[in-house]
């Protein structure tokens, strides 16, 4: 799945989830200042900002399947991921329908 004609803030609006620098996070926002993610490694905490500007010149490598962004400590390498949700509402209606 090529993303390349996407923006990574169209991505990020459907994106559960983002690997930043190999971390895993479910612990982030985005707005019309910029981006804003938090993830753990072990104990510690780590956070990135990182500004609208930063945001749109992101640039996507086919590659590598991730986002190149550019923050104020260097480059960042970004993946966007959609999680799975389970539920049993399919599993419900089907047994309503058969009664």
């Amino acid at each position: 799945m090529s993303e390349s004609n996407q923006t990574l803030r169209a991505t990020l609006e459907t994106s559960d989830m983002v690997v930043i620098n190999g971390l895993y996070a479910f612990d982030f926002s985005m707005d019309e200042k910029g981006l804003f993610i938090k993830a753990m490694e072990g104990r510690v905490e780590k956070r990135w900002n990182f500004t609208a500007a930063q945001i749109e010149a992101a640039v996507f490598n086919d590659q590598l399947q991730s986002w190149l962004l550019n923050g104020d400590a260097g480059e960042h390498r970004l993946v966007c991921l959609n999680a799975f949700t389970g539920n049993n509402n399919d599993e419900e209606s089907e047994v309503a329908d058969e009664a």
